[in-house]
């Protein structure tokens, strides 16, 4: 038997590295609500996160200004604390937020 072949005009599907996947579950993480009203939240390493991603993004991380990082070293975690900005922040404007419409990655 033959493999079935593609057509022509058929579209590959992206592919998420382990670097894209990480990077987004923890900004989603950093942007809940709940996370946004509490100012923190624990983000735990899991076993599919290899060592370089990890590594890159809590370099990222690091980097971030206003951005305290405790790492937990019995589970292998990192904390992220920050402080509410003040409303008359300029980096915080009300109408300089554009929202992207793209489709989702999965």
């Amino acid at each position: 038997m033959s493999k079935p072949q593609k057509k022509k005009n058929e579209v590959a599907k992206p592919v998420m590295t382990g670097l894209d996947r990480l990077g987004l579950r923890v900004s989603s993480m950093i942007n809940h609500p709940t996370a946004q009203l509490q100012c923190w939240v624990t983000v735990h390493r899991l076993d599919d996160d290899g060592d370089r991603e990890w590594e890159e993004v809590m370099g990222l991380l690091s980097e971030t200004d206003d951005l305290e990082m405790t790492f937990n070293d019995e589970d292998e975690s990192v904390t992220l604390k920050w402080k509410r900005a003040a409303e008359d922040d300029p980096r915080v404007e009300a109408g300089d937020f554009e929202v992207a419409e793209e489709a989702a990655p999965f």
